[in-house]
């Protein structure tokens, strides 16, 4: 029985592979089996060839041999004790054969036997038929996507380093990490709906190595630490965020899944919408070598950081390619205990 599943799943997958070539026009593909049986696979809208590659026929097989062995000539439709997470609908029929009139009569006088095959006098034909209806409005995929890029913040609109702030950071060394599980959503034909939970870490690397965060009483202070004989490397500010968002997406690729870096496509996507993140964790490093010997100074506080962060996200694809673009609308630092600062980062999505 594996094997015969494994067979029929290999065939169709090859048939499908094939039909996705431009010269291939027809809409209607039966793939002979065995000595008898056959798989009769129609696709009603080309574009769902897209969709095909991720379903789970070694599942859907394996539900239609279930029934088979059993003489069961009832409809495979999905539901909850014959689920087969990709497919849509799975049935054999008595219609769309030529051997059948629209009543799903034999023309030849062949008869069925109580198991649903089909006898013409010679052989037993089993006739699996697999129908895919095109797409379903608000069906849901999960992926795990990467945000990789820099970040910074703005006072009063204007970058720290134009007044040069101590606070002022680096715009090459202050990576903006993101890790997402995304859900992705269909609304309508190319408008859909990622709403995603994950983790953030912003890293403020000072544009000044020798910055020494300071948490007091009247709030943060940022000043050039005072070390003997010192050779400073590195200072920064870190800072981890648990986040949910909500980005309404239009993508005109026409396809259910994003794509990935990899796999092409030639379409453009855009999507804007809020994020919110609460804070767990911070901290900040002082980098710095005496006589040749590394130090480091790391001190985890909450230096008045908010502990929560709101927003707006854009994000744009085109091709392969997916950027994201995130701006803070509340303040990094609470009011009156640091300076005031907008943080926003940007960067790739993979």
């Amino acid at each position: 029985m594996k094997t015969t599943a494994l067979c029929i799943l290999a065939c169709v997958l090859s048939m499908v592979a094939q039909a996705q070539k431009p010269e291939q026009k027809n809409d209607t593909i039966i793939v002979e089996l065995a000595r008898t049986s056959r798989v009769i696979f129609t696709i009603r809208d080309r574009s769902d060839i897209q969709q095909l590659k991720h379903y789970n026929f070694n599942q859907l097989f394996h539900d239609v041999l279930t029934k088979l062995e059993a003489n069961d000539t009832s409809a495979l439709v999905r539901n909850d004790t014959t689920k087969s997470t990709d497919s849509e609908e799975v049935y054999w029929t008595r219609k769309g054969d030529g051997r059948y009139d629209d009543h799903g009569n034999p023309r030849d006088g062949g008869t069925y036997s109580d198991g649903g095959t089909y006898n013409d006098g010679e052989h037993e034909h089993v006739d699996i038929h697999i129908d895919v209806h095109g797409r379903r409005w608000g069906r849901t995929w999960q992926s795990t996507n990467f945000d990789i890029g820099i970040n910074n913040y703005i006072a009063d609109g204007s970058f720290s380093d134009a007044s040069n702030e101590k606070y002022a950071v680096r715009p090459w060394g202050s990576w903006y990490v993101g890790v997402w599980s995304t859900q992705r959503s269909r609304m309508a034909r190319n408008f859909f709906l990622e709403w995603a939970l994950g983790l953030s870490w912003y890293n403020f690397k000072f544009q000044d190595d020798d910055v020494l965060i300071t948490e007091t009483d009247q709030g943060v202070t940022f000043t050039a630490a005072d070390i003997p004989d010192a050779n400073y490397k590195k200072s920064k500010l870190s800072a981890s965020y648990v986040m949910a968002s909500l980005i309404p997406m239009f993508d005109f690729d026409d396809n259910d899944q994003r794509r990935r870096v990899w796999e092409g496509g030639s379409a453009f996507r855009i999507g804007i919408g809020p994020y919110i993140g609460y804070r767990i964790g911070s901290h900040s490093k002082l980098v710095y070598s005496v006589d040749g010997d590394r130090e480091k100074e790391k001190e985890r506080n909450n230096f008045y950081l908010n502990n929560l962060r709101y927003g707006a996200r854009l994000q744009l694809g085109f091709h392969s390619t997916d950027l994201f673009f995130n701006y803070d609308i509340n303040k990094l630092f609470t009011d009156g205990k640091g300076p005031d600062l907008n943080a926003f980062s940007f960067g790739v999505i993979f």
